[in-house]
């Protein structure tokens, strides 16, 4: 069996997220944020098949997230959410409801092993969660809209190879920056989005220093940069002896 791909196509409120993951002989989305036709040029540009997905997983119901769901209807792929979330897509009817650590193996046609495990996660939406995916030789954690790391979030995050998390704000950045009080409180609520600080935290307790890599999204483009989060973690992990491009591979997008 060919070694797992693990590939984040799109990221960001403006041009929504969606994440490529497959095995060779079946695949995987994770949310659906860009347009259709985004999406589909996305891996097509990436030598992926739409026509192999073999299902898209949505964390949650904002338009970044879920804005080329119609993708799922043009290939008739089955779509997997929360029960909070198909019901704001309107597909409470079509889709598959997974529930909050309840791991479930997608086994289709093309019988290939390919494990989820939705978590709750923290953030201003119906019921949203973020996946962790086992495939025959990786595990992989995405996480990204959260303003609030669970310890139900780490265990379940303990032990991936890849884990993409976002670091959506620079803690300073977004204190002096121009947004109105009340949206800088729901950026750093607890059901808002993670810092640099925070994300780096959660780093410096999962990483083990093996070769992991971590891909870092959904960064604001006026309350971050990627220098700022790059720093952050490279500090954090550099106090448990660990140093990038020799104990993990570090991507800020």
């Amino acid at each position: 069996m060919n070694k797992t791909i693990v590939k984040v196509l799109s990221t960001g409120s403006k041009e929504g997220s969606v994440v490529y993951i497959g095995t060779g002989e079946s695949s995987i989305l994770i949310d659906a944020g860009p347009a259709k036709k985004n999406i589909k040029k996305f891996m097509l540009d990436n030598n992926f098949n739409p026509a192999k997905v073999d299902a898209i997983l949505i964390s949650h119901e904002h338009k970044d997230h879920c804005g080329g769901i119609a993708f799922a209807d043009d290939y008739k792929i089955p779509v997997y959410a929360s029960e909070g979330t198909l019901k704001e897509l309107k597909r409470s009817e079509t889709g598959k409801i997974v529930k909050h650590l309840k791991t479930f193996i997608l086994d289709g046609l093309r019988q290939t092993f390919i494990s989820v495990t939705p978590v709750n996660v923290m953030h201003d939406a119906a019921e949203p969660l973020m996946y962790v995916i086992q495939t025959h030789d990786t595990k992989i954690s995405v996480m990204m809209d959260t303003g609030t790391i669970t310890k139900d979030m780490l265990s379940a995050m303990a032990m991936s190879d890849v884990y993409i998390l976002e670091a959506n704000y620079d803690e300073d950045m977004l204190a002096n920056g121009d947004y109105h009080d009340g949206l800088k409180y729901r950026v750093s609520s607890d059901t808002g989005h993670l810092s640099n600080a925070q994300t780096a935290e959660a780093l410096n307790s999962l990483v083990r220093g093996i070769g992991e890599h971590i891909i870092i999204t959904h960064m604001s483009a006026k309350n971050n940069t990627p220098e700022l989060a790059e720093q952050a973690i490279k500090l954090a992990l550099f106090d448990k002896g660990l140093v990038k491009n020799k104990h993990y591979k570090l991507e800020v997008l």
